[in-house]
């Protein structure tokens, strides 16, 4: 009776303990093979969502103009969202700080970091990061950069305008979004390492208005 207990007793951390392979699934990162970078035009945003924008990105003292609505790991023809390997290390206070100059919206920031960089195999800090970085490598076209009343242009003279001042960035990398007859973002495919590259299936759902308003900041 007792060598029946003591070999009970030395088989329960075994018991406990989940099998080797699977918990090496949970914690392996989704696998992914290029980024998103979405850049929201944030007076479309405000213009939009009147009645649940946000003071602090849409306050009357606000004029954001691209926004970075976040960066999006893609596959070719789906992308991983809600990862669960890094859920249990939100983002800190200096996080979100870092971030809102480029991301004015504490509650943008926390939902990015949920559904698109938990994952991207990046600790928060890092994601974080690697998004700046990503902003950073696209150059604004001064047809929005110093946009000052309401105008007009199509999805393809955006693509255009973005392609003339961003070398390497072509129309088959990118993709404009729209709602209700307004241009509301811009989304451009980048490689791990932030480069430039092609993606059919970003650039298949883009707009397809023949003209688009642009609010002014």
């Amino acid at each position: 009776m007792i060598r029946r207990a003591c070999l009970a007793l030395a088989l329960l951390p075994a018991l406990l303990l989940p099998h080797p392979a699977a918990a090496q699934n949970r914690s392996a990162p989704e696998p992914f093979d290029f980024y998103v970078l979405a850049l929201s035009w944030s007076p479309a945003y405000c213009e939009l969502n009147r009645q649940r924008a946000g003071q602090q990105q849409c306050g009357d003292d606000k004029s954001y103009r691209f926004i970075v609505h976040g960066l999006w790991p893609q596959r070719e023809r789906d992308w991983p969202d809600y990862c669960a390997l890094p859920r249990d290390l939100p983002p800190s206070a200096g996080d979100i700080r870092s971030m809102l100059d480029i991301m004015p919206s504490r509650g943008l920031i926390q939902h990015q970091w949920r559904k698109h960089g938990t994952c991207s195999g990046l600790p928060p800090s890092d994601y974080f990061s690697r998004t700046r970085q990503a902003f950073e490598k696209v150059r604004i076209p001064e047809t929005f950069s110093r946009l000052t009343r309401r105008s007009r242009i199509s999805p393809q003279g955006t693509e255009a305008a973005f392609v003339a001042v961003n070398p390497g960035l072509t129309r088959e990398g990118m993709a404009v979004s729209c709602s209700r007859g307004v241009l509301t973002e811009v989304r451009i495919c980048l490689t791990k390492d932030l480069e430039f590259r092609a993606c059919p299936s970003v650039d298949r759902s883009g707009c397809r208005a023949s003209s688009l308003d642009v609010p002014a900041p």
